[in-house]
């Protein structure tokens, strides 16, 4: 018997129960929540034959960047290429193979043709939807979901996500009105949609709505954080609207309570706790033996020069740590990385490399080398992957490397730079009225 799922799609080698566990699998990514994991192996369990349930295992172990998930995803590959396969079904094997051998672009094209043949293909939108972010490619992150809206409606399963994913390709290209109305619509729909709140939590950043942002999520927080592995992310955000009102002792609680005290050595989340925890160095606030935990787990999980956007936040957990011999050898690592033949050589060479060395001239207290390196990749940061808010704290070490060199005018510049951004932010005040102050000095010097 033909098997076809919940938009229309057929799924070779299924079963009654195979399909239901996969479309439960589906469900739980889309939402990013709960275990679809478990769900993908409960129907690849029910029916060995169902193509698309080691298609989707594959694309699990893809998406989180793990060093550890690319060995299962070749071998789910294996199995699906000896299965019975429909052309949408042997697209997505293609582009996860280019995706499992190092090739982003190649994925990200070849999801790109399966989505204009068939717009419902939640799994192909969502993937490549990741892939965009995971290249920094803002227009795609907006541009792949808007092609395939026409195709959709609110009576199609998976409507929500396809509204949350195009609600953060909005705020990515700077549509914050768009975005905002995007992802409202699509929590309203589906309460457990983590992407969704995401991409409004991204909104408020951006607007340095700081009091709208924490409106949206600390009293919401039971139900964004519920079972969602974006849940430290989302952490994050709402540690960040803290931040902005210098609000430290709630940026530590939260993040020890959610983002970095959690033990997750799973590599987004540890992007998270570095990140947070330079963003508080930069500003001063003591953080305690934190990145000593953080550094330790980056040496357990992580494995050196296979993601640029990876490598550098591990590069700040080394530095902060005080580790020396780590930093070395991850340098050594991203070297070797920039002579590959993967799309990996381009992010660590353009961005990846001379930020990571940045940071360590940061640590050892050559501000001048660390503001001339970020100085020279800053207006190019998005061809390492990431956001808009993560990609910031390259600006910001790059403003508090200019004022630690003592180059007065240009920390002047860019804190007026920042200004016109963030106005409401006592940190942006404080800079901006130092900045001047030590402009002013340097012009009747």
């Amino acid at each position: 018997m033909k098997m076809i799922d919940s938009t229309g799609h057929r799924v070779s080698g299924a079963n009654a129960k195979s399909l239901q566990m996969y479309e439960q699998a589906a469900r739980e990514l889309l939402c990013m929540v709960d275990d679809p994991v478990a769900s993908v192996e409960a129907a690849i369990a029910a029916s060995p034959e169902m193509t698309m349930g080691h298609v989707l295992n594959a694309w699990l172990n893809l998406l989180g960047t793990e060093p550890s998930g690319i060995a299962p995803a070749h071998a789910s590959l294996d199995v699906a290429e000896r299965l019975d396969a429909d052309e949408r079904e042997r697209a997505h094997i293609d582009a996860a193979r280019a995706l499992a051998n190092g090739r982003w672009q190649e994925a990200g094209f070849r999801l790109e043709d399966l989505s204009v043949r068939f717009p419902r293909d939640t799994l192909a939108l969502q993937v490549g939807h990741q892939i965009d972010f995971f290249r920094g490619d803002s227009r795609m992150l907006r541009d792949r979901i808007a092609r395939a809206l026409p195709a959709w409606d609110a009576s199609v399963p998976g409507w929500h996500a396809v509204l949350g994913m195009h609600a953060f390709g909005l705020e990515e290209t700077a549509d914050y009105q768009g975005a905002e109305a995007q992802g409202r619509r699509a929590v309203e729909a589906e309460p457990r949609d983590s992407w969704a709140w995401h991409a409004v939590a991204h909104v408020h950043e951006m607007r340095n709505a700081t009091r709208a942002g924490i409106e949206w999520l600390a009293p919401t927080r039971n139900t964004w954080a519920q079972g969602s592995f974006l849940a430290t992310h989302n952490s994050w955000h709402l540690a960040l609207f803290y931040l902005e009102q210098d609000r430290h002792d709630e940026v530590l609680r939260l993040y020890d309570e959610a983002i970095g005290g959690t033990g997750s050595e799973l590599m987004l989340d540890l992007i998270d706790a570095s990140a947070m925890l330079w963003r508080l160095h930069l500003r001063g606030v003591a953080v305690g033996d934190r990145f000593d935990a953080i550094a330790n787990r980056w040496a357990a999980a992580h494995v050196a020069g296979q993601y640029a956007f990876n490598d550098l936040h591990a590069m700040i957990a080394f530095v902060g740590a005080g580790r020396a011999q780590q930093e070395h050898a991850l340098i050594e690592a991203m070297r070797a990385a920039c002579a590959s033949d993967v799309d990996n050589a381009m992010f660590t060479r353009d961005v990846g490399l001379p930020a990571s060395h940045a940071i360590q001239a940061f640590g050892r207290g050559d501000f001048a080398r660390a503001t001339q390196l970020l100085r020279s990749i800053r207006s190019g940061a998005h061809r390492f992957g990431g956001s808009h808010a993560q990609r910031d704290l390259i600006d910001l070490t790059l403003l508090e490397a200019a004022r630690r060199a003592g180059d007065r005018r240009l920390a002047a510049a860019l804190a007026a730079e920042r200004s016109a951004l963030k106005p409401r932010s006592p940190l942006v005040q404080r800079m901006t009225a130092t900045s001047r102050i030590a402009a002013t000095l340097a012009a009747a010097a």
